[in-house]
Parts: structure tokens; sequence; C-alpha cells
């Protein structure tokens, strides 16, 4: 299912990250109802992309990449995945919720200036471990699809957490 308005993998993941950086921008001055409804949309967009993200990109990059970059954003999705399930089981009126959603988005632009750091960052050791960024785009946009319909439904499940814990 190729997508010619993301030119690779890459492309399409720095995309979902504007998209969510603009929805934080649009939460922090979003009153009443509103607001679950953009912590809703935030969290959905966030539950595709670790998916997408840990079932396609990140396996494609093991042994091709720093381990301790792949590591690190296992661990950094798993901590923003403890907080988007207390968001969307949490309500607006709730004393901690606008602090969560502030703290995600702290986590957020940390995880992605992770990835998108021009020379040792994930994406840029991608680029350069020539891994096929338009295959796993192509994949990644499938994937995108079947997920995107369960969450206009809100039948996407709780965010899972990969990592093990001792």
């Amino acid at each position: 299912m190729p997508d010619e308005t993301y030119t690779d993998a890459i492309a399409l993941l720095k995309a979902d990250h504007r998209r969510v950086e603009g929805l934080f921008e649009k939460f922090e001055s979003a009153k009443g109802g509103n607001k679950m409804k953009i912590a809703q949309e935030i969290c959905n967009e966030l539950k595709i992309h670790a998916v997408i993200e840990e079932e396609i990109f990140y396996p494609a990059l093991k042994g091709k990449i720093e381990t301790d970059t792949l590591t690190e954003a296992y661990v950094e999705h798993d901590g923003a995945k403890v907080l988007v399930n207390d968001i969307v089981a949490g309500d607006p009126e709730d004393e901690y919720f606008d602090a969560k959603v502030k703290v995600l988005s702290e986590e957020i632009k940390h995880h992605v200036h992770e990835e998108e750091m021009r020379q040792e960052g994930m994406f840029a050791q991608a680029r350069d471990a020539a891994v096929d960024l338009v295959a796993l785009r192509d994949e990644m946009l499938a994937r995108k699809e079947e997920l995107k319909p369960k969450a206009e439904a809100g039948a996407l499940p709780p965010a899972e957490l990969k990592v093990v814990h001792a």
C-alpha cells in the first residue's frame, strides 16, 4: 500500500511526530469537554505510532543500529504508555489529568529528539545502515490503516508494555 506523500518510513514517522506535537499544542489551549477529545486523539495517535514502531520499524533496525539507542526507545515507549493508559482511563476533572498530559508531552518531545537527532539519532543510524525504508513505510502504512478504524471506534486496547520488569 505505497503512499507517495511519505518518501520513506522516516518521513512517515516524522509526520506522526508533527501531528502529535500539534495536538499537544491544541490541548494546552482547550477548555472543558474538548480536552478529553483532544487527549483521546493524542493517545490514539501515540498508541498507533508505538505499534508500528515496535512491530515493524524497531525490529528492522535490530543489530543494525546501536543497541542502546533501540533499548532506550523501548523503555521510553513504556514510560509513555503508562501515562497514555492513565489519561485514557481518566477525566479532565481529575486533579492530575492536565499534569499527566503535560508530562506525556515532555516525554514525547524527548523521545522525538532522540529519534530525530541529525547525526547519532535513530533515524540517522537507520539511514546509515541501509535499511529498506521504503518497504518499511509500506508495511507501516498498511498496519496503520488496520488500526485507524479501531481508534475511531474507541476500540484500541490499552497500550501494552513491552519491557520485561524484574
